[in-house]
């Protein structure tokens, strides 16, 4: 499935790791707090479960939204926009 992660954390160590925690599950850094990719449903259960441990669930906002490819070929991209093409069920890399 294409995964939006959108977050808005106070701690700035926290933030921090959830970026890092975004960035190796696979996904590409959209906006400073937003990154867009792709997941199986165990790595969005990972994900989900680290960002769960590392964030203040009374203050900080977090959200995962399951997005299809057909959808994505739909959305509109204005100004700098991201490369679609970049975030795709497909795998991008060939091992020899």
């Amino acid at each position: 499935m294409i995964a939006w992660v959108l977050y808005d954390i106070e701690n700035d160590r926290a933030r921090t790791r959830v970026a890092k925690f975004c960035k190796q599950a696979g996904l590409y850094r959209v906006q400073y707090s937003v990154f867009l990719g792709t997941l199986n449903a165990e790595e969005k259960d990972v994900l989900e479960l680290q960002i769960e441990q590392e964030v203040n669930l009374q203050k900080d906002k977090v959200y995962i939204f399951p997005m299809s490819q057909p959808e994505m070929r739909r959305t509109t991209c204005l100004g700098q926009a991201l490369d679609k093409k970049l975030v795709t069920d497909k795998v991008h890399a060939l091992f020899f």
